[in-house]
This record gives C-alpha cells, sequence and structure tokens, in this order.
C-alpha cells in the first residue's frame, strides 16, 4: 500500500481568543481516502494546514508513519496540497505548471519531459500540455494543480475544498476523476469540504467536525445511517428530528444472534408513541433525541394494512409537494408547530400524474428498524 498513516494526536490551535481546534486525535491510515467535513469555520482547513506545515499548532501532535513532522517545513514533510484557487502559474503551460516542481529540484531534462507526459496523461490533459492556464476551464485548471501537487510523488495528498469554485455538474465530473486518481496512485488523499454529498460520494471515512471539535469518524454509511449527535444527523443529508421520552424498553427478538438490541417505545409531543430499535443503553424516564430519514417514510393517501407491531404511522396533511423529476419531497403538517419531510422516489413511469396533491390527507409509516435514537440525555 503506498501513502502514509498521519496520526494526529490532542492537536488545538487558538487564534487570539478564537480556538479553532480543541484536542483534536484522528488516525488516517494508509492510501485511504479520508475527508474532513463540516461547515464553514469548523477547523477542518487549519487541521489541513498544520498537517502541511502552514500553521503551527498551540498543543499535540502531528506524525507521518510514526515521525514527528512539526519541527519539518512544508517541503520536507512529503505532502503536496491542492488549493481551492488552482494557483496557477498564469505566465507557463500547463506542460511548464506541472513540471515546475520538477525544475526547482534541478532534475534532469529526460526525467521531466518523461514524468510530466506520465501525469498529464493521468489527469487526461495531453493534449492541452501547451495551453496557458487562461485558455482552459475550471476542471482543466483544477486538474493541472492536481498534477503539479501529485509530480513530486508525496505519500500525502491534501486537498482543500478543490471544487468548491466549479459548477454542480463540474464538480460531479471532478469527483469521479479524483476517485479514479486515488484509486490508480493509492496514496493516501485528504480532503476538506463542506460539502456532505462530496464527501458521501469518494470517502473511505469521514471525520464530521464542528467549532474545533471532532463529532464523529466513520465510513459514509455509518456516519449517514448512524449520526452520534443531533449536529450529525442534521448536517449529513435530511433527517426529521424530534426530541422525546422513553416510556418502555424490551430486548427485541428479532435481532440478529449476538446482536445486543433493543426495541424502545418513545413518546414524542409531534408524533405521539413511536417505536425504534436500539443499540444503546437507555431506560425509562431518559429524554432523548429521534431521527429519521426522510426517504425511509413510505407516503400514501390510504391507510396501511400492516398489523406488524415495529411499524409506525402517523397521519397529516401535504403542506407543500416539491417534484424533482427523480423524486417528490413532501412536506406534511401534522400540527401547528410539526411538519415532516418525506421523500418519494419516481422509479416507475407515470403518464398520469402525480398521485398525491397538496392538501391532501395522507398516512406516514416507517419501521422501527428505519429510526435512530441520536442523543440521549439524563432527566
Amino acid at each position: 500500500m503506498k501513502g502514509s498513516d498521519v496520526k494526529i494526536e490532542r492537536v488545538s490551535k487558538a487564534f487570539g481568543d478564537f480556538k479553532a481546534l480543541k484536542d483534536v486525535s484522528m488516525e488516517i491510515k494508509k492510501g485511504e481516502f479520508f475527508s474532513l467535513l463540516g461547515p464553514s469555520g469548523c477547523g477542518k482547513t487549519t487541521l489541513l494546514r498544520i498537517i502541511a506545515g502552514f500553521e503551527t499548532p498551540n498543543d499535540g501532535a502531528v506524525t507521518l508513519d510514526g515521525t514527528d513532522v512539526l519541527p519539518l517545513p512544508p517541503n520536507m514533510r512529503h505532502t503536496n496540497t491542492v488549493f481551492q484557487n488552482y494557483a496557477l502559474f498564469p505566465h507557463l503551460s500547463v506542460y511548464e505548471n506541472v513540471a515546475f516542481p520538477l525544475r526547482i529540484k534541478k532534475a534532469k531534462g529526460s526525467i521531466i519531459r518523461e514524468r510530466v507526459g506520465d501525469y498529464l496523461k493521468l489527469v487526461e490533459l495531453e493534449a492541452h500540455a501547451r495551453k496557458k492556464p487562461s485558455q482552459l476551464s475550471g476542471g482543466q485548471k483544477q486538474r493541472v494543480a492536481i498534477a503539479r501537487a501529485l509530480i513530486n510523488e508525496p505519500s500525502v495528498l491534501l486537498l482543500d475544498e478543490p471544487l468548491s469554485a466549479l459548477d454542480a455538474k463540474l464538480r460531479q465530473h471532478m469527483l469521479i476523476e479524483l476517485d479514479r486518481i486515488h484509486d490508480k496512485i493509492g496514496i493516501t488523499f485528504i480532503y476538506v469540504t463542506h460539502d456532505q454529498q462530496e464527501a458521501l460520494s469518494v470517502s473511505d471515512r469521514i471525520a464530521v467536525m464542528n467549532q474545533g471539535d471532532v463529532l464523529q469518524i466513520g465510513t459514509p454509511h455509518e456516519i449517514y445511517e448512524s449520526p452520534a449527535s443531533d449536529f450529525v444527523a442534521r448536517f449529513i443529508g435530511e433527517t426529521n428530528l424530534f426530541e422525546g421520552k422513553v416510556l418502555a424498553v424490551e430486548k427485541f427478538n428479532g435481532a440478529p444472534a449476538g446482536a445486543d438490541v433493543s426495541m424502545a417505545e418513545l413518546e414524542i409531543p409531534e408524533l405521539g408513541r413511536i417505536k425504534v430499535t436500539t443499540v444503546d443503553e437507555i431506560r425509562p424516564g431518559q429524554s432523548v433525541a429521534f431521527s429519521v430519514r426522510p426517504e425511509k417514510i413510505v407516503i400514501t393517501t390510504d391507510k396501511p394494512a400492516t398489523k406488524r407491531r415495529d411499524i409506525n404511522l402517523i397521519e397529516g396533511i401535504v403542506d407543500e409537494p416539491i417534484y424533482s423529476g427523480f423524486q417528490t419531497k413532501f412536506y406534511v403538517r401534522l400540527s401547528e408547530q410539526a411538519v415532516f419531510k418525506v421523500i418519494k422516489q419516481h422509479a416507475v413511469y407515470s403518464d398520469e400524474g402525480p398521485d398525491i396533491v397538496w392538501k391532501d390527507s395522507v398516512y406516514l409509516s416507517w419501521s422501527a428498524d428505519d429510526g435512530y435514537i441520536v442523543s440521549v440525555k439524563e432527566s
């Protein structure tokens, strides 16, 4: 496996009275595509700059393959950074921009020609070698920046919101390109983004950050399906989030062998009594935050006939249907204060228009397995 293991241990950084990072620790595996995800100001770029050597932490340690890199300048760390604004030399051609790091090292001309050719081929820009950056699209400029960062053969590539300046379709294309490049060269990628879909699409693992803290580290599936806090549930995708109280807990008979799963009954003021399976140790009387994703919910105008005890069922009125072609998002009003989001995918062609429209009375149902307790508080 290429690349380096990166270990961040209890790193803190303050700018005056502002604490950008608060005792942050994480381990990034060799060859991993690892994303730092969070809103603006959460500390993700500061952490990336500390790994790169552009910032010095107030406390903590950063190691690459067990070597402390904090005393080393950026050019001695075997890391390279791709910036949001490309940072290309406007007076140099694509070829010369990519060749620049090797010319600084006074590499032989034959080596420069071979290596530049290889990396232009990697980013599919051979035909644009003689162009200046002003003649390129945003996506092409970003690929030049990636080739220039990779030609030094770093063990860790740091990407600081590299796609944020591109339009939506180009971002999607460049995400696929980044994933392809990572798969081909196999080094460690650390990717900073505020875009949840970007992180979910390409990452092996994600660290969700907010206000200088790391709230959860996990695979995209773990982060989305099992959020560790209210903030993670709200920030990653869309969800319905409500506060409630535990009424009862019983061992779930349908759990797989060896799994410690319980069925909890919650009292949620806006929803009534709700069943949810959980692996958390909870007990009656505790306050909890409950989440269920909009796409997990079945919306119908007819009352479902199921008698399964693990199915939740509530009623409401369609407040706003938003049609997006491949799906419709419904805002269903349950009361004056409560609105439920539901997403219905359009997997089958219909020439009769929508079967659920504004002001329809509807039933919403979902399995106890599809909800999630995201936090537990003592009463």
